[in-house]
């Protein structure tokens, strides 16, 4: 399987903006600035916020499949992931992803529960993509 994006930009860095299309069609065009990525993102989006969307949409799937494993299925998952973006001594950069989910689950301890959601984080394909790189922080909640 693999997936495919396509950007179009003009412009200059500072001025310029372009466009990011899913090939899937799975939503419309986003607009995207140098702005959007720095300072604040006035209804456009970045390429941090979609490797966001990614890891939150990934590791909820790979937590589901844990926790279904272990015979405890999920009733819900709720998963947020906050990208950091900033200057390093080597430039612009992704610095960090934090993760923070909620599920209710029926059936678990908590201490299970905190097993199964922190090997999600651990083997998650986008976590995996990102290891190494980027620091990526957990809160889970059972709920």
């Amino acid at each position: 399987m693999e997936s495919r994006a396509e950007t179009t930009w003009h412009g200059d860095l500072a001025s310029g903006s372009g466009t990011t299309a899913l090939a899937s069609g799975a939503a419309p065009p986003l607009s995207v600035t140098w702005r959007a990525r720095t300072e604040e993102s006035g209804g456009l989006t970045s390429p941090e916020e979609l490797i966001a969307a990614a890891h939150a949409s990934c590791y909820s799937m790979a937590f589901s499949h844990g926790l279904a494993e272990a015979g405890t299925p999920p009733n819900s998952i709720k998963t947020s992931a906050t990208v950091t973006f900033g200057q390093t001594d080597g430039g612009w950069t992704v610095t960090k992803s934090a993760l923070v989910v909620s599920a209710d689950v029926s059936g678990i301890s908590e201490e299970d529960f905190q097993a199964a959601a922190l090997h999600a984080k651990d083997g998650c394909p986008i976590s995996r993509a990102l290891q190494g790189n980027v620091d990526i922080t957990l809160d889970a909640s059972l709920v």
